[in-house]
């Protein structure tokens, strides 16, 4: 299939760059994550004629003036923010595609506290919890459109990444899952592998690669 042809006025949701969780008014929790790889598929995408809505965290990416010309971009800071983005978006439109590559939190300290906490101690002990998994919400509330998810691993070999991939592409009943690994991803060089459900697997090298080959794999599985 053609995908520049395919992506004309289809309506993408991508999710983008880090989430934060506060440890009192003045700290945060937070990833290294920039959101750079999810502005550029953005950008890439409604090169192709989508009609984009990007969500994107506080991280470093930048935009320009015509990425606020060509998409409807929507920032938030915390994980709070973006789970009632999703809820809003998710019940106020019908989306053909979803790309869920934020770095959403995994955790939220169990205690929050109203002031800030004091300086000066020598040993702090915070205690965290688990956070709900934002794509499940994102799947039960919209079942029918196409979900993308990534996932994130760090020194796992490449059978050991592809495997915990599939795995939680069928947790999250997802269409496709791109599986990286932080020691291969530096500046434009991003290995990174695009799975479906029955562990057919795409290699990207670059950003660059990434975009076309999850357009492609997008468009011949719609």
């Amino acid at each position: 299939m053609n995908s520049n042809k395919f992506y004309f006025g289809k309506k993408i949701l991508i999710t983008a760059g880090p989430t934060w969780v506060p440890v009192d008014r003045v700290r945060v929790l937070t990833s290294i994550f920039s959101g750079e790889t999810g502005l550029r598929i953005a950008r890439y995408f409604s090169n192709l004629g989508a009609d984009i809505t990007l969500l994107m965290g506080p991280g470093r990416a930048k935009f320009d003036k015509n990425d606020w010309n060509s998409m409807n971009i929507e920032q938030f800071f915390y994980y709070e923010d973006l789970d009632k983005l999703l809820h809003s978006k998710l019940k106020e439109e019908k989306f053909d595609i979803i790309i869920h590559s934020s770095a959403v939190a995994d955790y939220t300290p169990a205690t929050k506290f109203n002031g800030k906490i004091p300086s000066g101690s020598k040993d702090l002990t915070i205690q965290l919890e688990t956070t709900e998994k934002l794509v499940d919400y994102i799947r039960k509330e919209a079942p029918e459109s196409f979900l993308v998810k990534f996932k994130l691993q760090v020194g796992k070999s490449q059978n050991e990444l592809l495997d915990i991939a599939l795995n939680s592409l069928k947790n999250s009943n997802a269409n496709l899952i791109v599986a990286n690994d932080l020691d291969e991803m530096i500046g434009e060089n991003h290995v990174a592998y695009i799975l479906d459900s029955i562990g057919n697997v795409e290699k990207a090298l670059t950003k660059k690669e990434l975009c076309e080959y999850l357009a492609v794999e997008i468009s011949e599985r719609f």
